[in-house]
């Protein structure tokens, strides 16, 4: 999926700018050992869009289960009621890129020296980003860690448990992990040659850099 002019000349802040020069420089450095880098990169509008359009089933099935195992209890939220779940989520947004910067740390070379949070104003979108490549199963375990600990696992829970509160709270933060399902989507379908393979956070856009050899 293509990523739109207006999002390639966009304006990049201070930290952008620093993390492009970066990236830049490790290209050079890993041509030179013999890496190819192939950028794999979405449209932050298209991806917010495809990503919302594709957890529609996820999260009609996830209330249907829930209908079907609580179908005698009351359904309702808990003591606060929207005002308290609307904070609870805007929380857990700041709480997502939590786990995958904490999730990647584990797995980069300097921990969380190589982890770096920020804000894009123009799409009112919090990031995490790893400087640094990491292999490619850890890189895909620190994209989907919030889906699961965040999304997924409240989700059952809430079914368990009969909780709607939770139930909303699961499946929207399912939602919220649509764009990091759909990068890691995107690694999965790259066909590579090399034997070697590490990832890498784009720093300006959303997506990836792949480097094989």
């Amino acid at each position: 999926m293509a990523v739109g002019e207006s999002e390639k000349n966009r304006k990049l802040s201070e930290a952008e700018q620093r993390r492009l020069q970066g990236f830049e420089q490790l290209q050079q450095g890993m041509a030179a050992q013999g890496y190819r880098c192939n950028e794999l990169t979405v449209s932050i509008v298209r991806a917010n869009i495809v990503s919302m359009l594709a957890a529609i089933p996820v999260m009609v099935l996830g209330l249907g289960l829930f209908m079907v195992v609580n179908l005698n209890n009351d359904w309702g939220f808990d003591d606060g009621g929207w005002i308290v779940q609307i904070i609870e989520l805007l929380v857990l947004v700041v709480v997502h890129e939590g786990i995958h910067g904490l999730t990647w740390s584990i797995f980069a070379p300097n921990h969380l020296s190589d982890i770096e949070f920020g804000f894009m104003k123009e799409y009112l979108t919090p990031y995490c980003t790893c400087k640094t490549p990491l292999a490619k199963w850890p890189y895909i375990a620190g994209a989907l860690a919030p889906l699961v600990l965040l999304g997924i696992i409240p989700t059952v829970v809430a079914i368990a448990t009969s909780s709607f509160t939770l139930l909303v709270t699961g499946l929207i933060m399912i939602l919220a992990a649509g764009g990091d399902v759909m990068i890691v989507w995107m690694i999965l379908r790259h066909r590579t040659t090399g034997s070697e393979l590490l990832v890498l956070d784009h720093p300006t856009q959303a997506g990836c850099a792949v480097f094989e050899r």
